[in-house]
């Protein structure tokens, strides 16, 4: 019994998100719904901050989706909409940020430490190879050497 209980709730709270965009908030229209879920699915909840709008159960998540989906009913492009939300809430909001000269460090910092991680590498590595191993023959050694290779 207790066992059915846990598979339950496990079932319940993992399907939480799926329960986000309520019926009421649907589009009549299945192109427009469409648009409007593609576009809260790129935009972040401020209250959950990992989660799309489109997945949060949150108050404003939905103010958020209301408002994608008013203002794709009011003739908006998806540019148009997600410009909107930005506007009102900042860059913050995308999950995907734009490539812009202002987020060029935040796109191009993983390649810049990958390559210098790597260069850093190279220069070790050359290094290590160029220093010598070992100690000096002793002339005893030297001796024995010479005599072998002369055999």
């Amino acid at each position: 019994m207790i066992r059915r209980l846990i598979l339950l709730l496990a079932l319940l709270v993992s399907a939480a998100p799926a329960f986000a965009v309520n019926p009421d908030e649907m589009l009549a229209d299945p192109v427009l719904e469409s648009r409007a879920r593609a576009i809260s699915a790129e935009l972040r909840c401020m209250v959950c901050q990992n989660q799309s709008i489109d997945d949060s159960n949150a108050e404003l998540a939905k103010d958020l989706r209301l408002l994608v989906r008013k203002r794709i009913t009011s003739g908006d492009s998806d540019e148009q909409v997600v410009s909107y939300i930005v506007s009102r809430y900042g860059e913050f909001v995308l999950l995907k940020p734009r490539f812009e000269t202002k987020t060029l460090l935040l796109w191009g910092a993983p390649v810049l430490l990958v390559l210098l991680g790597g260069l850093s590498l190279l220069v070790f590595a050359r290094r290590y190879a160029s220093q010598p191993r070992g100690s000096a023959l002793t002339p005893d050694e030297q001796a024995k050497l010479s005599e072998l290779l002369d055999k």
